[in-house]
C-alpha cells in the first residue's frame, strides 16, 4: 500500500513520529488562484501556515479555467500520490462540488484518506437538491469540518460528527485601533461580484451624505467581470456621490490592514454569505460592523454587541445602522472592542494544532 510508505513501520502506535512521518506530505484540494484573482484563499493560507510549521504540502489547482483546474486536480492528486499521507478536499456547492466528488473518488481508489472542509452560504440550499450526493460524499470522508457555525447547524444532518474549525487569522497582522469617537469614514472589502451586492453600499453614502458632510467610503477588491463594478460606479454617479467614493481594484493580502485602518466603519453588503475572512478581518482591526443578517452572518456576529445586523439589500436600514454608531454614546467603542475580543480565538496559534491534530490521527486512524 502507498499510503503505508509515508509512516515508519516499526512506529505506527507512536503519535510522536508518526506526526513526524505525516509531515512529509500532506494534499490541499482547492483553488489556489491569488496570484490571479488577486485575493488569497483560505485553503492558500493553510498551505503557507503548514509549510512553515514543517509539513510538505501539495497543492491543486493555479489554474483559471473551470474544467483545466478539475483535469489539473485529478493530474496532481494521481501524480504525486507516493509523496503525501493524507489528502484536504475543499467542498462548494454548484459545478465545485463534482470536482470534489470526482477527486474524493480518486483519492479513494489510491487509498488515500482525506478529509473535506465544508464551504459557502448556497451549500445548504444545494444539499437540499441533491442530497444523496452530499451524503455520500460526506459520509466517505475520514472527517468532515466547517469553518462556519451556520453550516455546521445546516450540514449536520448528512453527517452528525462535522466538526467545526474556523477561519483563521494572523492577529499579529491586524492591528487593533479602538473606535471611540468614529469618523465618518466607510470601508468595503470584497470581490465586486453579484452575491457581495457592491452597488449597496454607495447607495448607503449618499443616504448618509446630507447629515454627515465630510463622509467617504472606500471600496477595495478586485473586479470579478459580472458587472458589478461598473454598476456600482453608475450608482455613485447617478447619486451624485461618485466624489466621495474611492475604488482601489484588488490589493495584496498584506495591504488590506492597512486599508481597514483607513475607516471607522465597516459595511458588508452581501446577499450570501457564510464566516467571511473580510469581515474577520474588520473586527480584527476593531472597525465598527455593519453587516447583512443573511446566512451564517448572525451565527458570528451577535447584534449590538460587536456588529450590527440589518436586512439585506436594503440602505435604510443599513445607514440607519451606521448613523446610530456615529450617534449612540458608547456604542461604537462596545462594538469595537467586542469584536477584536471575539476574534482573539480564530488565531492561527490557536487554529494550525487543531489542523495538525486531524491530519495526524486521519492517517493513524488509517493504519488501524
Amino acid at each position: 500500500m502507498e499510503n503505508l510508505a509515508c509512516v515508519h513501520k516499526e512506529s505506527q502506535t507512536d503519535l510522536r513520529k508518526l506526526h513526524t512521518d505525516i509531515k512529509a506530505g500532506v494534499m490541499i484540494v482547492g483553488n489556489f488562484l491569488s496570484s490571479m484573482r488577486g485575493n488569497l484563499a483560505v485553503c492558500e493560507e493553510l498551505a503557507e501556515q503548514l509549510t512553515a510549521d514543517g509539513w510538505r504540502v501539495i497543492t491543486a489547482s493555479t489554474k483559471l479555467s473551470r474544467i483545466v483546474r478539475l483535469l489539473d486536480m485529478i493530474a496532481i492528486v494521481w501524480r504525486t500520490r507516493k509523496s503525501y499521507c493524507v489528502a484536504q478536499v475543499n467542498v462548494y456547492s454548484g459545478p465545485a462540488f463534482g470536482w470534489a466528488e470526482t477527486v474524493c473518488g480518486l483519492l479513494k481508489f489510491i487509498n488515500k484518506p482525506f478529509i473535506l472542509t465544508l464551504h459557502g452560504g448556497k451549500l445548504p440550499e444545494f444539499a437540499d437538491r441533491w442530497p444523496r450526493r452530499v451524503r455520500r460524499l460526506l459520509r466517505s470522508a475520514a472527517v468532515v469540518t466547517t469553518p462556519s457555525p451556520y453550516l455546521l447547524d445546516k450540514m449536520k444532518s448528512y453527517r452528525a460528527d462535522l466538526r467545526l474549525l474556523p477561519n483563521a487569522l494572523d492577529l499579529k497582522k491586524y492591528s487593533f485601533r479602538l473606535r471611540s469617537k468614529p469618523q465618518p469614514r466607510l470601508i468595503w472589502v470584497r470581490a465586486f461580484h453579484e452575491i457581495y451586492n457592491p452597488p449597496l453600499a454607495p447607495q448607503v453614502l449618499a443616504l448618509l451624505a446630507a447629515t454627515f458632510l465630510d463622509i467617504r467610503l472606500t471600496m477595495v477588491g478586485p473586479d470579478k467581470g459580472d458587472g458589478s463594478l461598473q454598476r456600482t460606479q453608475q450608482a455613485a454617479m447617478s447619486l451624485n456621490v461618485i466624489d466621495r467614493l474611492a475604488l482601489t481594484g484588488g490589493v495584496p493580502k498584506a495591504e488590506v490592514p492597512i486599508w481597514l485602518n483607513t475607516g471607522d466603519i465597516f459595511l458588508n453588503t452581501t446577499k450570501v454569505d457564510n464566516t467571511p475572512i473580510s469581515v474577520l478581518e474588520a473586527m480584527a482591526c476593531g472597525l465598527c460592523v455593519v453587516s447583512t443578517n443573511v446566512g451564517g452572518l448572525p451565527y458570528l456576529l451577535t447584534h449590538e454587541q460587536d456588529a450590527l445586523l440589518v436586512p439585506p439589500n436594503d440602505p435604510e436600514a443599513m445607514a440607519a445602522a451606521v448613523r446610530h454608531i456615529m450617534t449612540e454614546p458608547g456604542l461604537a467603542a462596545r462594538l469595537s472592542r467586542n469584536a477584536r475580543k471575539k476574534v482573539e480565538q480564530f488565531d492561527w496559534s490557536a487554529i494550525l494544532p487543531q489542523w495538525e491534530e486531524i491530519f495526524t490521527k486521519t492517517v493513524r486512524w488509517s493504519h488501524g
